[in-house]
């Protein structure tokens, strides 16, 4: 029988994420003359098919299945993405000049949501074939072993990155591939010189994009007072930034969150959602959680979140087939990083990332993805060993 505490926990954050929604999404309805329920019943409508995709893949048998619904995730988005480029404007959405959704009877699909899904499972199902413990293995060995798959992820890297201009699910992934490594038997010393070589990679990407540095310069106006207390006045001097460049959605989330306090300002009453921020039931609906449900109802959803995720690792604990345990780790690492990523950048500890909260932002791809992650996991669970 699969997990049902599991599946309980997904489905409560999905109705939580629909009454967010109503209520965050009131001035963009508004402003752009849509009905009030507009953004409500389309995540409404997606959150429904999730649960039931959920329960679904759940039924399934993991030997069987497993790898069918993974390899057709991964295949097929990279298909999508690849093709995206050259597809006319009538089939895909541009944003920023980045081709990100596909036009689907009158929704937008983001493949690279369902990408993550399936590159997961391609790595858990690799790593269970290829690798092991390192045996004494050195570092230039083990970066031999690991060069088939730094190859697939640059791939992967290039087209999110560049193509769809898109850095902040590369970071994401890039995170889950590293403590993935690690799990499948990486020495730490390897780790440690990957991840050394990840954050020179991060470094160049960001510099050579005038948006991103943009973007550095909005998040260090805001976080430059306290960290340069620390240092001499001549330093700080030299590493300060104009104060024309303070962040104006970072500096807009943080008000919220105060304004929120410990109870909140009630459902429909936060005052932050009225074009301060822009299209706060997305990027910035954890803002939006803490001006209306205050610091109670933060606490609430990442004690829902939390326990979400135990509920993953205690699965890929209780599992004995190794591909079946990587790809839980890794979907629930995958999970978590998407979390904290997008918690930290609403909060000021990090630049935005631009990475919607797992099944609380408004979007059906994001939701949808996640839930046939969760599904597969709910599938696996049915083999793990009961204590």
């Amino acid at each position: 029988m699969a997990d049902r505490k599991l599946f309980a926990l997904v489905a409560v954050l999905i109705g939580i994420s629909i009454v967010l929604t109503y209520s965050l999404s009131a001035y963009i309805t508004l402003l752009f003359d849509l009905h009030q329920f507009h953004f409500a019943v389309r995540q409404a409508l997606f959150g429904i098919l999730s649960i039931f995709v959920m329960w679904l893949l759940a039924q399934g048998d993991p030997e069987k299945h497993l790898s069918i619904v993974g390899f057709t995730l991964f295949i097929g988005s990279t298909l999508l993405m690849v093709a995206m480029p050259f597809l006319p404007e009538s089939l895909v959405s541009a944003v920023g000049g980045a081709k990100r959704w596909i036009k689907f009877f009158g929704f937008s699909i983001a493949p690279v949501e369902f990408f993550k899904i399936g590159f997961v499972y391609f790595l858990a199902w690799s790593f269970s074939r290829k690798l092991g413990h390192h045996g004494g293995m050195g570092v230039k060995e083990e970066y031999i072993r690991f060069a088939p798959y730094g190859i697939v992820f640059v791939g992967a890297m290039f087209v999110i990155a560049f193509i769809q201009n898109d850095l902040g699910q590369v970071v994401v992934l890039g995170l889950t591939l590293l403590f993935m490594l690690m799990f499948a038997g990486s020495s730490f010393r390897f780790f440690l010189t990957l991840l050394s070589g990840a954050v020179l990679f991060f470094l160049f990407f960001i510099f050579t994009a005038e948006h991103r540095i943009l973007r550095i310069k909005s998040w260090w106006a805001l976080a430059q007072n306290t960290v340069l207390e620390v240092f001499p006045e001549a330093v700080a001097a030299q590493l300060r930034v104009p104060t024309e460049v303070e962040p104006y959605q970072i500096g807009h989330s943080l008000n919220a969150i105060h304004n929120g306090g410990l109870f909140g300002a009630g459902l429909s009453n936060g005052t932050f959602k009225l074009g301060f921020l822009s299209e706060v039931h997305t990027d910035f609906v954890l803002a939006g959680l803490a001006e209306e449900f205050g610091f109670l109802g933060v606490f609430v959803v990442v004690a829902l979140f939390m326990m979400m995720l135990q509920r993953i690792f205690k699965i890929a604990n209780r599992v004995q087939d190794t591909k079946n345990y990587l790809f839980s780790l890794g979907v629930g690492l995958l999970l978590a990083f998407a979390f904290l990523v997008n918690a930290y950048g609403i909060s000021g500890i990090t630049p935005i990332k631009g990475i919607s909260v797992p099944f609380l932002s408004y979007g059906g791809s994001t939701i949808l993805a996640a839930s046939i992650g969760i599904g597969m996991v709910l599938m696996i669970s049915k083999n793990a060993q009961r204590s």
